[in-house]
Order: C-alpha cells, then structure tokens, then sequence
C-alpha cells in the first residue's frame, strides 16, 4: 500500500464503520446464551491481585449486562478466596465480593481439585457458589476450546 492509498483505505474503513454502527441490531430474549465469553485465571492469594480481577468482571459486567458469560478459574495460593475458612489472609470483602458476582450475576466461579486435593480440602471446605473442577488448568484450556477468552493478570 502506497502513502497516497492510506486516505482512501482510512475513508473505506469508516464509511464500513460508519454501516455497521447503523445496522439494527439482533434483538436478545432472556434465555439467549451470551454473545461474549471471558475466562479469567486467578492463582494469587494477595488482596490487591484478587481485586483488579474482581474489578475486571465488574466491569464485563457493567459493559455486557447479561450478554456475557464470565468464569473464574481459582487455584494455587488464590484457592483460598472460595475457602470458607481460608488459611492464607483474604479480605472478607473480597470474599463477598465473589458470593455476590456468583449469586447475582451468574459468574461461575471454579475451583481447582488438585489444589484443594494439595491442602487435604473438600467440596466442603469451598464456598457454596463454587464448582470443583478436577484440573483447574485443564479447566482453563476446555473452556478456551468453548471460545472463552482468556485473560490472566
């Protein structure tokens, strides 16, 4: 492409755009399965990293509404967020935080049982609005077969 091209391709570019953005669109029914699928790994116990995470799904969240499907793969040290008794300092607000994304707005959040298997827990031992999924990892990889983007911190 030529210097003298790129006004033209840039002009191409926003006049298809400018068609798209005027394009009506596609109506969605309660019940339809989100458009969009993030898949976010959380592997630390540290209060500030749990948080920029939470923050993100709140913000997939206020973006997506219901059009977005979000799960939480946990394991390693940030196992101890879904713990109900964690052994390593999580703030109970964080904590809460992560009932209440779960409860509210269906965020799925995944515990990894080989970590949990690591530290002699249970299902039990794991909040109510978790899953146990055998390999948190293997986890990670299905649900990007599935077409979750994947983001990690």
């Amino acid at each position: 492409m030529t210097l003298s091209a790129l006004p033209l391709a840039g002009g191409a570019l926003a006049a298809t755009a400018t068609r798209a953005a005027d394009a009506p669109k596609a109506e969605r029914f309660p019940g339809d399965p989100p458009q969009h699928k993030v898949v976010y790994q959380l592997n630390e116990a540290d209060n500030a990293y749990i948080e920029h995470i939470l923050n993100s799904v709140g913000a997939m969240i206020g973006k997506y509404q219901h059009n977005v499907a979000i799960a939480v793969v946990v394991f390693g040290p940030g196992i101890h967020l879904l713990a109900k008794n964690p052994k390593r300092p999580v703030a109970a607000a964080l904590r809460q935080r992560v009932i209440s994304q779960a409860r509210d707005y269906g965020v799925t959040f995944i515990a990894c049982g080989n970590t949990m298997k690591t530290l002699g827990w249970t299902a039990q031992d794991i909040v109510e609005v978790a899953k146990v999924e055998e390999v948190g990892a293997a986890t990670l990889m299905e649900l990007q077969e599935q077409g979750y983007a994947y983001i990690a911190w």
